[in-house]
């Protein structure tokens, strides 16, 4: 069958094709809950704290690739309305298991963040910890217009992804070249301010503290962490 490329959607899909399904893997990776992922303990990200400690107050938000929820939790429990997004079944399976035993009211959506239709200006705080890294190059571009399109003016957007201590900087020739995201792309900080200062305002960017059990918080140093707003039009 001789298959077209007609339009963009077309390109990105024959795209995704070159690389590893990513309902597949991530439902396969969630399946078994006694592996020893640091992310799989079940505390909130420890800058994600100090947002809200340091008075972010969002009423809706969205989490994005929120995996088994203990973020999405977290917020809940700080009084806002939640949607939890993630593709994977067995991820939101654990993440309602956990909601439920916390009494944390959540809305969880078994949908990729490409395939999810959002009204403009709904949220107040937008949040990724993890999904970006995971994200293939020909996909970044809707990955930014989504958030910015689901964000409210003057909305916040937070994030954690890999520094270059966290997994190499591959270019993005070379993920296509080996037809293979391997564990994840690493982001410099150049190459991260590049990606995020046309649409949003930075204003913070370090590298996750690394926490004690003891903490009830979630942080290792191979990681960056950012909070943004969103720029006018």
């Amino acid at each position: 069958m001789d298959e077209k490329i007609l339009n963009n959607d077309q390109l990105y899909n024959l795209l995704d094709s070159l690389l590893r399904d990513p309902i597949v893997f991530w439902d396969d990776f969630y399946e078994d809950r006694d592996k020893k992922i640091p992310f799989f303990k079940n505390s909130p990200d420890e800058n994600l704290v100090e947002y809200f400690r340091d008075g972010l107050n969002p009423t809706l938000v969205l989490e994005i690739g929120c995996g088994p929820g203990r973020n999405a939790i977290y917020m809940a429990k700080q009084g806002c309305e939640v949607d939890g997004l993630d593709l994977s079944k067995a991820a939101l399976k654990w993440a309602q298991e956990r909601a439920d035993e916390a009494g944390a009211n959540i809305n969880f959506i078994c949908k990729s963040l490409f395939d999810f239709n959002v009204e403009p200006y709904t949220y107040d705080f937008i949040y990724d910890s993890g999904m970006f890294h995971h994200l293939a190059p020909h996909r970044r571009i809707t990955y930014l217009n989504k958030i910015r399109k689901a964000l409210k003016p003057n909305g916040y957007f937070g994030i954690v992804c890999f520094n270059t201590d966290g997994a190499p900087a591959s270019t993005d020739w070379e993920i296509y070249r080996d037809r293979s995201l391997k564990g994840g792309i690493g982001y410099s900080e150049e190459r991260f301010r590049e990606i995020f200062e046309e649409h949003f305002n930075i204003i913070h960017l370090r590298t996750m503290k690394n926490t004690p059990p003891q903490s009830g918080m979630f942080g290792i140093d191979f990681l960056w962490t950012s909070l943004m707003q969103i720029k006018g039009e």
